[in-house]
């Protein structure tokens, strides 16, 4: 028996694009000699599809499109995964299509309440299971990872009955998580002791990345295939006497860093280009965060389609101009500069002549460095309404989680790359591509990091050392640790009080923050919802 798994970037609502796409894999399996052939958890709709899946009209896209699937597959059998209507109910489903006919269809039994998509608000769970029988295989189907790891599955799944199990998942990215599915996978297998193909979803949708790297299992729990991660691929598992037969070693993953880089690059791209905008924006500040964002841009883009901005005032080092100067020329980018000091000084003798505000009343707060930010947001989206590109904000998941960044300002834009990345890892990532090629200019990457928005600015002469604030950020936003757990750890109790403090008082930027991509286990985008008015003292 041979089996193909389709690897597959579905777009969220583009049903005839994803039929069409799920029909180019079927009949390049079927010249392959593949018998069956399957494609991620709701391929035909796009995942995750959320309030979507409240409109009949869409469902009924579904449907019509589901039909005429049906009637294009022959001498192969087709696993779909697609959303159901039945008896006035909603499924989670995976069709079994085989010469022009629905052989089964299944409904998924245990529903996924992830941060992203809590599919029992619009699902309701199935009952039945579906087993195949394919020359004296017995092949079952189960939609998502919940199905590994329910309760109701303690009990083995005895070989007498199922030799086969094929899960359809659309699984998103994160640091590490597919170290976590072949845990679970194995964990099923020693219950179960059966085969296990592990079909997984690729590609950008909104803030998450889907990283396919889709496997398969024998029954003592060895990897026998490995697709790769963050492509579209149509791979093959040949099947023998009950054993999946190894063709090939199993292809390595990336390393930890280069995954996060290879999803950050997936992300912008796929967010361009499903959004159809025609490139990006980024406004430079001669900094590290602007830099890596940079680079990012144009490995996932090319440079044609990336235009890059340098908004110098009176603070601005020199170093600051040369080094952005240097990256563009290096990458070849469009690069455009334009002086804000003019600009900002309208604006102080405005706060001076028309608001009564002396310049050392206003010099005594913030109110300078935000106007600077501001000024430079007005004009990157000025810039985006004139030529279509979207703005892609700069700022990393250590300033968001402090709130040193400015609304309307550096926050403003369409998508924050580095929102779910530390300024730790920005530094890790910048190593990471530099070994690559030497794109990012050494003494960006050696200098203090700055703001540049009063004399002789650095971070640290308001935040703690990044490598303390960010594990600080670690262990309260993505572990939950309590402030006396935290401390435990050796840092400086006050330090984490401040933190903490900094954290939820500025939930109300994080609100108005534009869409950012996922790369940790607990990103501000879809798995931190703390209310904005909260009176709750850590």
């Amino acid at each position: 028996m041979r089996i193909a798994i389709a690897q597959i970037n579905a777009i969220v609502g583009d049903i005839a694009g994803n039929a069409e796409k799920i029909l180019h894999a079927v009949n390049k399996a079927v010249l392959a000699g593949a018998d069956l052939i399957a494609t991620p958890e709701l391929a035909l709709c796009g995942f995750p599809p959320k309030d979507l899946l409240l409109r009949e009209d869409f469902l009924q896209s579904c449907h019509l499109m589901l039909q005429k699937i049906v009637h294009s597959i022959g001498d192969i059998t087709l696993v779909i995964g697609h959303p159901h209507q039945d008896g006035g109910k909603l499924y989670n489903a995976a069709s079994v299509i085989r010469a022009g006919k629905i052989v089964q269809t299944y409904h998924k039994k245990f529903l996924a309440q992830s941060p992203f998509f809590n599919e029992a608000y619009y699902f309701d769970e199935g009952h039945e299971d579906c087993v195949l029988d394919f020359d004296g295989l017995k092949l079952r189907i189960d939609i998502g990872v919940e199905a590994l790891l329910h309760s109701n599955l303690n009990q083995p799944i005895r070989s007498k009955t199922t030799d086969i199990i094929l899960f359809l998942n659309a699984s998103a990215f994160r640091i590490n998580k597919q170290a976590t599915r072949y845990q679970d996978v194995q964990q099923f297998i020693k219950r179960s002791g059966v085969i296990t193909i592990y079909v997984n979803l690729v590609g950008g949708q909104d803030g998450l990345v889907f990283d396919g790297a889709s496997f398969a299992m024998n029954a003592s729990g060895e990897l026998v295939h490995q697709s790769q991660e963050f492509i579209e691929a149509l791979d093959y598992i040949d099947i023998s006497k009950k054993q999946p037969l190894n063709n090939n070693a199993p292809m390595s993953l990336l390393p930890s860093i280069a995954a996060v880089y290879q999803a950050l690059c997936l992300g912008i791209k796929d967010y361009v280009h499903k959004n159809n905008f025609p490139g990006v924006l980024i406004g430079l500040s001669g900094g590290v965060d602007s830099a890596l964002v940079l680079a990012i841009a144009v490995d996932a883009l090319g440079a044609e389609r990336v235009k890059t901005v340098m908004m110098p005032s009176q603070y601005t080092a020199d170093i600051s101009l040369a080094d952005a100067r240097e990256m563009t020329n290096r990458l070849g980018v469009a690069h455009i500069e334009c002086g804000i000091e003019p600009l900002f000084g309208s604006y102080l003798s405005k706060m001076e002549n028309d608001f009564a505000i002396s310049a050392e009343q206003f010099n005594s707060t913030t109110m300078p460095e935000n106007l600077q930010a501001r000024i430079r947001g007005t004009l990157l989206m000025a810039l985006s309404n004139h030529n279509g590109f979207i703005v892609l904000s700069t700022g990393n998941k250590s300033e968001i989680a402090v709130g040193y960044c400015t609304l309307y300002g550096d926050m403003a834009g369409g998508l924050a790359v580095l929102k779910d990345v530390t300024k730790t890892m920005v530094y890790q990532l910048c190593d990471y591509r530099n070994q690559i090629s030497p794109i990012i200019p050494k003494r960006i990457l050696d200098r203090a990091p700055s703001a540049e928005l009063r004399p002789n600015q650095t971070d640290q002469d308001t935040l703690p050392p990044y490598e303390v604030l960010d594990a600080i950020i670690e262990a309260y936003v993505e572990k939950n640790f309590s402030l006396d757990e935290i401390a435990a750890l050796h840092f400086d109790p006050e330090i984490v009080k401040r933190v903490i403090h900094l954290i939820h008082i500025n939930e109300y930027k994080r609100h108005q923050a534009p869409a950012g991509i996922r790369v940790t286990c607990c990103d501000f985008e879809n798995a931190w919802h703390y209310p904005i008015t909260s009176r709750f003292k850590a």
